[in-house]
């Protein structure tokens, strides 16, 4: 069993083999995943799980470059995305960031009902 804090087999592995500018996306519950594009589904209902859990997990595993969230966001969400390490953040409107989710390696779908809790995630290098 691992010791570090993300378990899910599937996104760890999605994490252990991104590439320096990949992209992974973490969603709320209504994004819509384009076709061809990896879907991991984490939602069991309404909540659960959590944007922000989900999202602290995965940074924890994740070098982050840049992000990228909705312009529309809410400003606690905003803040909450501009407090967190996300490399060099930036919004962009909805529709843009919805066309930006074609070249994910993959949408991490979590329980979330907030409207715009969603975020591009570029990976970095560790060195």
């Amino acid at each position: 069993m691992k010791r570090t804090t993300l378990l899910h087999s599937e996104l760890s592995g999605l994490i252990a083999a991104m590439g320096h500018g990949d992209l992974l996306v973490i969603g709320d519950a209504g994004l819509p995943v384009p076709p061809g594009v990896r879907c991991i589904d984490l939602a069991v209902t309404r909540g659960v799980p959590r944007f922000f859990d989900v999202l602290d997990a995965v940074v924890a595993e994740l070098v982050v470059e840049r992000s990228a969230w909705a312009s529309e966001a809410s400003a606690d969400l905003d803040a909450e995305l501009r407090a967190r390490a996300l490399g060099q953040g930036r919004t962009v409107a909805h529709d843009a960031f919805k066309a930006l989710t074609r070249d994910a390696r993959a949408i991490v779908r979590t329980g979330e009902f907030t409207p715009y809790a969603n975020v591009a995630l570029w990976s970095g290098v560790a060195f």
